[in-house]
């Protein structure tokens, strides 16, 4: 019995850590606005500005996206878009769009970070003062780029935009909750991050780097969340990533069933990965050189997805009831119920700030049916989990 004890309490402690730092973070994004410290500093020279889209076969929007890009650059500013091993016609549209084309061909080395260091490869010729990733299937808002490159040249660090995926107008209402899931992570949590004046996660797109950050960093990896991976490497160097919520970015959930599949399979096996396999390193590294940046950065990344943290709350909760029920001592249920009650309490406040336009406060009563659904999902990351970068599936 005691070493069941033991066991439990172990468990409790594992998953109170990721839910008390999610609820401190929706706690503190809450708040009432603040004037944001260093923005008043933005009247700075604008460096040059190169912009890199990678792109594999996205001849069908990557028009809207330089078009999102080039109305915002200023003479000497360059935008480079590498079509990566496309079959398409998107060189031709980016050409015809007036940005700098490079092609690779390259089938055995397939992912977003082989684009990427063949990209930088090319800047290092000529390169700008700051550079700026976007994704070919993003649009970027008016003065998203020069507020991140003012704010980058400011801080010396890695600039992330507010980066934000919409459900289309006929996506169905699980594709809707995943719109506010990506809401409270990218928007929320980074913002109470910022507020305690701590980094945030780099988030694949409306990145900016200064260049000789982005020049020494290693880019050519098949990795499947290497904005992840990307990110704790910068902070381990002291250069940790910082929000910015005045730029925002934006894309669209893919309307078909593969492509919303294979980019959450992407997304969230790559990130439990990153969990188990770097965390235990990176957290010894962070208190060993006492670099708060990357413990809180560590910590922030051992928050599962959304719906995993509500199944893993529930199923403990139940736990607790069943020891309730064998031993007839309450303790165990009122300590397993605390998560599920810190959670639903950071959910809702969640939702009142960041999700009234997105879900009803009928609505989000499907979360927990949503994190139910993705059971699946996260057994193949068990049986089968994907350790290889694909492409989603676009909509035509």
């Amino acid at each position: 019995m005691i070493i069941l004890h033991g066991l439990f309490l172990l468990l409790l402690m594992f998953l109170l850590i990721p839910v008390m730092v999610f609820f401190i973070q929706i706690m503190m994004a809450i708040l009432p606005a603040t004037r944001q410290r260093g923005l008043a500093d933005l009247t700075v020279s604008r460096p040059t500005i190169g912009v890199l889209v990678p792109a594999h076969n996205e001849s069908g929007g990557i028009a809207a996206t330089l078009g999102s890009i080039l109305h915002q650059l200023h003479a000497g500013d360059r935008l480079l878009v590498v079509a990566d091993n496309c079959t398409d016609d998107t060189a031709r549209m980016a050409i015809s769009m007036g940005a700098e084309v490079i092609r690779r061909e390259d089938a055995s080395r397939r992912g977003k970070g082989y684009a990427l260091d063949f990209g930088v490869r090319y800047f290092s010729c000529r390169p700008p003062g700051i550079l700026l990733i976007v994704d070919a299937d993003c649009h970027v808002e008016d003065g998203a780029i020069d507020t991140l490159a003012r704010q980058c040249a400011v801080s010396q660090r890695p600039v992330q935009a507010l980066y934000l995926m919409h459900a289309g107008m006929k996506a169905m209402l699980k594709t809707r909750v995943a719109e506010f899931a990506w809401a409270t992570k990218n928007w929320a949590r980074a913002l109470g991050y910022q507020r305690l004046r701590l980094p945030c996660q780099l988030m694949g797109t409306g990145m900016a780097f200064p260049w000789y950050l982005i020049a020494q960093a290693e880019l050519a990896t098949g990795h499947i969340v290497e904005d992840l991976k990307l990110g704790l490497e910068f902070a381990a160097r002291g250069r940790a990533p910082v929000f910015c919520p005045q730029a925002l970015v934006s894309s669209v959930f893919p309307m078909n069933a593969t492509g919303v599949q294979d980019q959450r399979k992407r997304w969230e096996h790559g990130h439990l990965g990153m969990i188990i396999k770097d965390a235990p390193r990176q957290l010894l590294n962070a208190l060993r050189n006492g670099n708060i940046d990357l413990l809180a950065l560590v910590l922030d990344m051992c928050v599962p997805p959304l719906a995993l943290l509500v199944l893993l709350a529930v199923l403990f909760s139940l736990l607790g009831g069943m020891a309730y029920w064998l031993t007839g001592t309450p303790l165990p249920w009122l300590l397993a119920v605390t998560p599920l009650a810190l959670l639903a309490v950071a959910v809702l406040c969640a939702w009142g700030k960041f999700g009234r336009h997105i879900l009803s406060l009928c609505h989000l009563a499907y979360v927990p049916i949503y994190a139910v659904a993705k059971v699946p999902l996260y057994l193949k990351f068990l049986l089968q989990r994907q350790v290889e970068w694909v492409r989603s599936h676009r909509d035509h």
